[in-house]
């Protein structure tokens, strides 16, 4: 689902109608895997990533095969970006070794994080396989990452990012917000 760039004044797509046609193609893509059962995990890079993950894992009966990462101490620009505040537990319940991971985030942008969560899942065990699951696309990798599952594709100017939100009854919506360097 190919969507033109948003308009300063315009609003953000739909976040549920997105979680929709994502875990839509994560579905297929697990009923057509030659893994073995028990073998596939969710991973959801905190926070959006991890939000969304937890859906998924409701929604694909995956919940005892669910994990998390907090890529803040893996990324490159650690040393100029300094420690976020709010700073999460990496939690991985289950062995990496030999697993189909489905690595999740909510917005893949330069690659930079999806390349940190990679570096901290070696550091748990050897996959057999890592899937990245990303709500939207918007565009301008600075690494050769790309995702296997993305429900949009949104350019986006530099100066602007998309936001996931999560409300206290899991209602998710992406918010459209202006990026300050």
């Amino acid at each position: 689902m190919k969507q033109s760039p948003p308009d300063p004044g315009t609003q953000a797509p739909d976040a549920e109608v997105l979680y929709t046609i994502l875990a839509a193609q994560i579905k297929a893509a697990i009923a057509e895997m030659d893994a073995p059962p028990g073998n596939l995990a969710l991973v959801g890079i905190h926070s959006g990533g991890a939000w969304l993950a937890e859906r998924l894992a409701a929604d694909l009966q995956l919940s005892d095969r669910l994990g998390f990462v907090d890529v803040s101490f893996y990324r490159d620009d650690y040393a100029a970006k300094g420690l976020h505040a709010e700073v999460k537990p990496t939690q991985i319940p289950f062995s990496v070794d030999g697993a189909v991971i489905v690595l999740v985030d909510d917005v893949l942008y330069t690659g930079r994080t999806t390349r940190a969560a990679i570096n901290e899942l070696f550091d748990y065990g050897r996959p057999a396989r890592i899937l990245l699951a990303a709500l939207v696309d918007r565009g301008g990798r600075e690494l050769p990452i790309a995702a296997d599952f993305v429900a949009a594709t949104v350019p986006l100017p530099t100066g602007q990012a998309l936001l996931l939100q999560c409300a206290a009854d899991g209602q998710l919506t992406l918010k459209l917000t202006t990026r300050h360097a």
